[in-house]
């Protein structure tokens, strides 16, 4: 059985850091605050001592790191972008996401 994920949930700034993520090539000037936000909205994120934080979304857990920025670095992105596309996110079929136009 497909997850069905409602990417309606997202504000506009998560929204655009979905985008900023899954776009191609990786771009490197994500906020590492704006992911924070995106992922407490599509998953579960615990803080642990020493700046490590402990993210679960779908059946997938994985421990980031934060960055010595303000942004998070390419390994990042690409961690990221497999953990959202696990969770439907992105997975290359339909994405609502990207595809739409800012108003």
């Amino acid at each position: 059985m497909s997850q069905n994920i409602e990417p309606a949930h997202l504000n506009s700034h998560q929204q655009h850091t979905l985008r900023q993520i899954l776009s191609h090539p990786a771009g490197h000037n994500i906020d590492w605050r704006a992911v924070l936000s995106l992922l407490e909205a599509v998953g579960s994120v615990k803080e642990h001592p020493e700046g490590r934080f402990l993210v679960t979304l779908g059946a997938e857990t994985e421990t980031f790191d934060r960055p010595k920025g303000k942004d998070i670095d390419v390994q990042q992105v690409v961690d990221l972008r497999r953990m959202l596309g696990n969770a439907g996110y992105g997975s290359g079929d339909r994405n609502p996401e990207i595809s739409d136009e800012e108003s």
